[in-house]
């Protein structure tokens, strides 16, 4: 009996001992525990439109921790308290361009302890979108959809386009008018480049503009398409490089014209030059015959007296020699002086429409009045004989017309 007592109190202490051993290792057990979340996912999927809650859980007391996330895409949030992930996948998302399908998105997640901040741990997830709905891409082009050009400028702009379910893999060009193109539009990123022709506006297009509809179309493997249209206003413009060689061809004629008329007035000068002499030789022969006429007749010798009397006729007989050889050559110093004018009047319509800087507007105006006004003066001048142009008298031409003599006789006076 005795011994049984001592057996049964052994027996006690031992199994005290192993109780407490066995809770002495339980605490150190939890205590040693790194922290951990037990049920996270690292890949979610999710529709468009459908939604996501999840609750995480930690191997520890979750009233001592709070939640975090990093990186998160638009929407997704998670409770701080408890761990529950939520998500609300909503269409406004990636219409806008916030969300896009089919794209990875890797979230940072972190859980902390509240009394103890080195107590941590940090993982992340990966979540994509994805959509059954097949969503046609969208050509974009790099402009408006209305544009204003000049005629002689050039358009150019870029094909973009906003991939969707399946991307653009080619695009076809077309307009309502012939247009030539220096690249073709076969593809997105490709340039659209027209440089626009002078006389592209007709003189039969209503408010001298033209209407250009460029239509862009694309499609896709599945020959899903979209199409965007551009609107271009052409307006009818000045051929300024056109202008300017019928400008200077018209200045070219000036120039040819003035050297041909200096020519004809020198030669219808030197001409009436030479009749004057002749007319004034005779009238100064006719003038001395007289004379010694009347002396000859007042002398005392016979024969001086009969020759006085002779001389006389023979003076008033010069007359109409002198009328029938160098008759008075009033056409021609009326041609001269009408030349001259002429001149002096083509010199100044030429420095009165010089071109004023790079683009002259008034250069069609200028051109016009120029050419009228020469066509004008060569009807004027028809009757008068030109002369033919000489390169080696042309300077001599000049110099004779601007010789102060000359410039004096042909002086207007006043009367």
């Amino acid at each position: 009996m005795k011994q049984t007592a001592v057996f049964l109190i052994a027996m006690l202490i031992t199994l005290t001992g192993a109780a407490q051993e066995t809770k002495d290792t339980l605490i150190v057990s939890e205590t040693d525990t790194a922290l951990r979340i037990r049920n996270l996912n690292p890949y979610f999927t999710l529709h468009v439109d459908s939604s996501l809650s999840y609750k995480l859980e930690i191997n520890k007391d979750a009233n001592r921790y709070y939640w975090f996330l990093k990186n998160s895409p638009l929407g997704l949030r998670i409770n701080k308290d408890n761990g529950l992930l939520t998500f609300k996948a909503d269409k406004a998302f990636f219409q806008s361009g916030k969300l896009k399908y089919d794209q990875e998105y890797k979230v940072l997640i972190g859980v902390q302890n509240l009394y103890n901040p080195q107590e941590r741990t940090d993982t992340s997830f990966t979540i994509v979108f994805f959509n059954t709905e097949v969503v046609t891409s969208k050509i974009r082009p790099s402009v408006s959809n209305q544009l204003q050009i000049d005629e002689g400028d050039t358009l150019r702009f870029e094909i973009n386009c906003e991939n969707a379910s399946f991307p653009l893999e080619f695009v076809n060009f077309e307009s309502n008018v012939p247009v030539k193109i220096t690249s073709g539009v076969h593809q997105c990123g490709d340039v659209f480049n027209w440089a626009v022709p002078f006389d592209f506006v007709k003189d039969n297009d209503s408010g001298k503009v033209k209407i250009v509809l460029l239509r862009f179309t694309g499609a896709d493997k599945f020959r899903n398409k979209d199409t965007s249209v551009i609107r271009v206003i052409v307006r009818d413009a000045l051929n300024y490089p056109l202008k300017k060689q019928e400008y200077e061809k018209v200045i070219a004629d000036y120039n040819k014209y003035i050297q041909q008329l200096k020519l004809t007035f020198r030669s219808i000068d030197k001409k009436v030059k030479r009749t004057r002499n002749s007319r004034l030789a005779f009238d100064m022969t006719s003038a001395s015959t007289a004379m010694v006429g009347t002396v000859l007749s007042t002398s005392s010798n016979e024969n001086q007296k009969n020759a006085g009397r002779i001389l006389p006729g023979i003076g008033v007989t010069l007359v109409p020699v002198k009328e029938a050889i160098t008759s008075n050559k009033i056409y021609d110093q009326n041609s001269a002086s009408l030349v001259r004018s002429s001149i002096r009047r083509l010199e100044y319509l030429l420095s009165d429409n010089i071109l004023i800087g790079e683009k002259d507007p008034d250069i069609v105006s200028k051109t016009t009045r120029l050419r009228n006004e020469l066509k004008q003066i060569q009807i004027q001048l028809i009757d008068v004989p030109m002369e033919e142009l000489d390169v080696i008298s042309n300077e001599e031409a000049s110099k004779y017309f601007e010789d102060p003599k000359v410039n004096k006789k042909y002086r207007v006076r006043k009367k």
